[in-house]
């Protein structure tokens, strides 16, 4: 199995894997090539679906950042695990990755914070995010009350800071000819290093 994958496939790291495709894909697509698509599920099982960037691939993990008080961040606190697929339509790939969910609050979520625009790092302050907001104009006042607050230097919000991906399966999918795709994923137990590798049917 594994000398069949070639190509844009071969290597023995799912995580370079996608870090070369994602590399490509900053040459073709246009908005946002790190954009995924975040899956979770509230309290009840309701899945629930966004769009959000992916702003790190680790040597084992994969980081987005978000506010920890909002709808995203209460389901991934509450279930633990979530689900994503990135998709290039420039090259026809997706990669689609399911795993177990941490917090990542220290030094490296500041270090992304600090690398923000201004504005960015007072919207994260000024932003009750998924709550109910009267007006733009409400908002707007709540960035120019913190901006004369906080100053041009605002530390990271104690509620905002990174989520990790530690995938137990990552599927790596290339468009085929005649809807003929070429599938392969790999699967590991939580906690090992072990991946397993299998061609899927498209």
């Amino acid at each position: 199995m594994m000398s069949e994958r070639t190509g844009i496939f071969a290597g023995d790291d799912p995580f370079a894997i996608a870090r070369g495709w994602l590399a490509e894909a900053e040459q073709s697509e246009i908005n946002d090539p790190n954009a995924i698509a975040l899956s979770t599920v509230d309290a009840t099982g309701l899945p629930n679906a966004r769009m959000v960037l992916l702003k790190e691939i680790e040597a084992k993990a994969f980081v987005f950042y978000t506010n920890y008080e909002s709808a995203k961040a209460q389901e991934l606190d509450s279930a633990g695990k979530a689900a994503f697929v990135m998709h290039w339509k420039s090259l026809r790939r997706q990669i689609r990755v399911r795993g177990h969910v941490s917090k990542e609050e220290g030094p490296q979520a500041d270090a992304y914070y600090k690398s923000r625009s201004l504005k960015s790092r007072l919207g994260a302050w000024a932003s009750r995010q998924s709550r109910p907001l009267s007006s733009r104009t409400a908002l707007m006042a709540e960035v120019a009350k913190i901006t004369a607050l906080k100053g041009t230097n605002p530390d990271r919000p104690p509620f905002w800071g990174g989520y990790r991906i530690d995938p137990v399966e990552i599927e790596f999918w290339a468009d085929g000819e005649f809807r003929l795709h070429d599938r392969f994923v790999w699967r590991r137990i939580p906690g090992q290093d072990d991946w397993s590798v299998e061609r899927l049917n498209p």
